[in-house]
């Protein structure tokens, strides 16, 4: 299991014990245990291998019994009390949770007096006019709860953060020029950059938006088209549902209390208790309207992030580190580093063209890299084995060599280098030959399939592949798909480490459906000393601006331009590829 699966049945257990009736305590030790695990860059496991079980009880919230735990994991894949639980309430339980209107206290209502736990037995419930019945329910209840069902079936209850970043986008466009609106701003888990959000946060501020005059920008909300329902309307909120499932968020905000709102809006929950804390410490309190004396209720600082940071004796940090993982007392120290931006991102070296499953030509990819700025990119079409793109064999990679080659001599402003994503078979063979792939200017090795091998099969899979002295990159090197399918299992060190050890370089695939490597992967990587390639795997001109979600997780990852390869110029990225 790797830290995330970890915290996942942590969190799972937590959940369960909520529905049980357990002790709160034992229910916040199993949440803050799952928080912490879920950030830790080096594996629980692997240092539970490795007999190092005093490094896990230095972890922060980790004692002895979740340490047992944590063992008990590694030995059998399985928590007994989280087993035991799910054996009494069914699998099915954990997506109740995932549905608006229901909590733990109304799942073990129901369950008490039906013994229904799941989806589907939700659904017929409520159809059935038979949740309305119970106490403090009711029919405006039930409805909520069935469409709640309805609406984690479209989704699975997350989105994908370009698709949370679209909206925002489309919200913030239609509220600019609404009279009395200055700034838009969405916060929370689209701000720090996160891999998915449940909801989406906006807050809006300027002269009109102070009491009395807000019923104007509010109108002006509500009539935003798409709303497919009004969850809430306060005098300075409103919440809604869009057509596809999310709900966002609005809260309307005088300009002088508008940065301890965006502070405390964007989280993380774990960032903001410990601000708070600080807080208290120096005298103060703190919450979403402003840093106010504890003597007095004084407000000092509300109309900037900038400021109230500033007041407790922190330099401003960027929303993507704020996970209590380090950034405040780098903060204290004004040793916070300077993190990776769009504009220091020269080249691209990852996407397909119509050779196999692309909609565009070389020409094309590159005159749109080009229109973004780019100085070269790398054409890297896919290989036989994945027969589903029309992958390239080797007699037509050597006829696309010759054809990036002519599109490069004709380009003008960019650099086009040759290249190829290669599959990476199931025995850790590489799908062309070996006198092919030494023709490529860049070699990206990917696994595309057998993914449900096991951790010791794989590790020994991607060893091999790393052995092959034309290897330039090791490709999305998880595998995972966000909300579709999860990473497959190695030693992570391990590989990584040999990767260091034979110059390859590993990629940060900023699809928003892969962003793979994670962050948490992104420092280990770092840690080991292994040098990261932001790509987009575009397979059509518009996906080039997918970058901007590589760069956001790197952020996330405290990764600096020098962390990143592709930063450098066209030269000097291929010498580092030269093996």
């Amino acid at each position: 299991m790797d830290n995330a699966s970890i915290a996942r049945v942590l969190n799972e257990t937590a959940d369960l014990l909520e529905i049980s009736g357990g002790d709160p305590f034992r229910i916040r030790s199993y949440r803050r245990a799952a928080e912490t695990v879920s950030e830790q860059s080096q594996s629980i496991h692997a240092l539970i291998k490795g007999g190092n079980e005093k490094a896990i009880l230095e972890i922060p919230g980790i004692g002895k019994g979740m340490l047992a735990n944590f063992k008990e994991l590694y030995d059998t894949g399985k928590l007994v009390l989280h087993q035991e639980m799910l054996d009494t309430f069914g699998k099915g339980v954990l997506n109740l949770f995932k549905v608006q209107g229901l909590g733990p206290k109304t799942i073990a209502l129901i369950w008490d007096t039906y013994k229904v736990s799941d989806l589907d037995g939700m659904e017929k419930l409520a159809k059935a006019g038979k949740i309305r019945v119970l106490p403090r329910m009711g029919e405006k209840q039930e409805q909520k709860i069935l469409k709640g069902v309805e609406d984690l079936r479209k989704m699975g209850g997350r989105f994908h953060i370009d698709v949370v970043d679209d909206v925002a986008s489309a919200i913030t466009s239609y509220l600019k020029g609404t009279p009395g609106v200055t700034q838009i701003t969405p916060a929370g888990s689209l701000r720090r950059g996160r891999e998915t959000a449940g909801d989406l946060d906006i807050l809006v501020t300027g002269k009109g938006c102070a009491n009395g005059q807000r019923e104007k920008v509010i109108a002006k909300i509500l009539a935003y088209p798409g709303i497919a329902q009004v969850l809430a309307q306060g005098e300075n909120k409103v919440s809604f549902k869009l057509e596809n499932g999310l709900q966002v968020d609005v809260r309307i905000l005088p300009p002088e209390n508008f940065g301890a709102a965006l502070l405390y809006f964007t989280g993380s929950k774990s960032h903001n208790v410990v601000i708070r804390q600080r807080a208290l410490k120096k005298g103060y309190t703190l919450n979403e309207y402003a840093l106010t004396t504890i003597k007095g209720g004084k407000s000092v600082a509300a109309k900037t992030e900038e400021e109230i940071y500033r007041k407790l004796g922190l330099s401003w940090m960027p929303p993507e580190i704020r996970e209590a993982q380090g950034e405040i007392e780098a903060a204290e120290k004004d040793t916070l580093p300077d993190l990776i931006e769009l504009k220091d991102i020269r080249g691209d070296v990852h996407m397909h063209t119509v050779a196999t499953d692309g909609r565009n030509t070389i020409e094309e990819m590159a005159d749109a890299a080009k229109g973004r700025g780019l100085e070269y990119i790398a054409i890297t079409d896919h290989s036989k084995n994945l027969a589903m793109a029309n992958g390239l064999d080797d007699q037509r990679a050597l006829a696309h060599i010759k054809a990036i080659r002519k599109a490069d001599a004709n380009a003008k402003g960019i650099r086009i280098f040759a290249g190829i994503e290669v599959d990476i078979l199931a025995d850790g063979s590489l799908d062309l030959s070996d006198n092919v792939l030494a023709e490529m200017d860049i070699v990206i090795a990917s696994i595309h399939s057998h993914f449900n091998q096991d951790e010791k099969t794989v590790t020994d899979r991607l060893l091999r592949t790393i052995d092959n002295k034309h290897v330039s990159i090791l490709g999305h090197p998880t595998g995972r798909l966000i909300l579709r399918r999860e990473p497959y299992h190695y030693d992570f060190d391990k590989v990584m480490k040999a990767a260091k050890a034979a110059g390859i370089h590993v990629e940060l695939n900023a699809a928003p459906e892969r962003l793979d490597l994670n962050d948490v992967h992104l420092k280990r990587a770092k840690e080991l000393g292994l040098k990261v390639v932001i790509n987009t795997d575009s397979h059509h001109t518009s996906h080039l601006e997918k970058m901007k979600y590589g760069i956001l997780q790197a952020r996330r990852a405290w990764l600096t331009k020098k962390d990143i390869l592709n930063t450098l110029k066209p030269d000097a990225f291929l010498k580092t590829l030269n093996r």
